[in-house]
């Protein structure tokens, strides 16, 4: 009996690990197709951005949203890394925080993390770095604005971050941020008309107004690159859900089954001693 006690024990808790797995896995798909909608209607905006720039550019450097008197105050690289915030993004964090340093130089780069977990990962390693931001629980109108600013002290900027391939599929990336502001720039086909100060007045400046759409652009490409590396952590969350799921399943079934057996056992057994008893019975008498 207490075999079977304790078979219902773990029959039970193992079913509560499918049903919280299969609730997991749930919410992870929901926020993959919500975050997928969600970069879609920002690359509509980003599209309207960069026919205005392209019609006024005043020559082809991106200056970060620089005006022409404020060049960049640190002549050193701008590592921006994007983790996760919690623990259960898998191996893959620790993934792109190696491949980061293989890169890094304390005496050429400086480094702001978005995401707790990074950061954990870097302080253990005894590698520092000039500021900390959680990473945004909405996947949603986010302000970038204070790690723009950081961009913006910087000579270039580079961003580490974890990239969406497929449902099973997650990969780490490195990309230039003024590369990335560009190549999300060429799939927005040009507008023909110029727009210059002979025929439009600027206030207060070309440069002003160039770089307030700079920085427009930039703080939708940084989102941009933070819903991809949410994706990613997402698709990998639901990767994990669903093999925990399909493991814990595969456990209750065995379980399960062994359960069953058990409790046959005991019929069978109590079927005998009736049985025998009978026979005792009958030869008594």
């Amino acid at each position: 009996m207490s075999r079977i006690q304790e078979l219902e024990k773990q029959r039970e808790g193992i079913g509560a690990m499918v049903e919280i797995s299969s609730v997991f896995e749930g919410i992870a798909s929901m926020k993959i197709a919500k975050i997928k909608n969600q970069v879609l209607q920002a690359n509509e905006y980003f599209d309207a951005l960069w026919k205005i720039y392209t019609q006024l550019r005043i020559d082809s450097l991106f200056r970060f949203g620089r005006n022409e008197n404020n060049g960049a105050s640190i002549d050193k690289e701008l590592y921006i890394v994007i983790t996760a915030e919690g623990g259960f993004s898998g191996d893959i964090d620790q993934k792109l925080i190696r491949y980061m340093l293989e890169s890094y130089d304390p005496n050429k780069q400086d480094i702001i993390v978005i995401g707790h977990h990074g950061a954990v990962q870097l302080a253990q390693k005894g590698i520092s770095f000039k500021k900390y931001f959680k990473l945004p629980e909405k996947d949603q109108n986010i302000n970038v604005t204070p790690i723009t600013k950081y961009v913006t002290d910087y000579k270039t900027a580079v961003v580490y971050y974890q990239q969406y391939v497929s449902l099973m599929v997650q990969d780490v990336k490195r990309i230039e941020l003024s590369k990335a502001v560009a190549d999300q720039g060429k799939k927005t086909e040009s507008a023909d008309e110029i727009i210059s100060e002979a025929n439009y007045i600027f206030e207060p400046s070309a440069y002003a107004v160039v770089g307030h759409l700079e920085r427009s652009m930039m703080q939708i490409m940084i989102e941009q690159l933070i819903l991809d590396s949410k994706l990613a952590q997402y698709a990998s969350r639901f990767r994990a859900m669903s093999a925990s799921h399909q493991m814990a399943d595969e456990q209750f079934s065995d379980v399960t089954l062994r359960f069953n057996r058990a409790k046959r056992a005991v019929k069978d057994e109590r079927l005998k001693e009736i049985i025998n008893g009978l026979r005792k019975a009958a030869h008594a008498s």
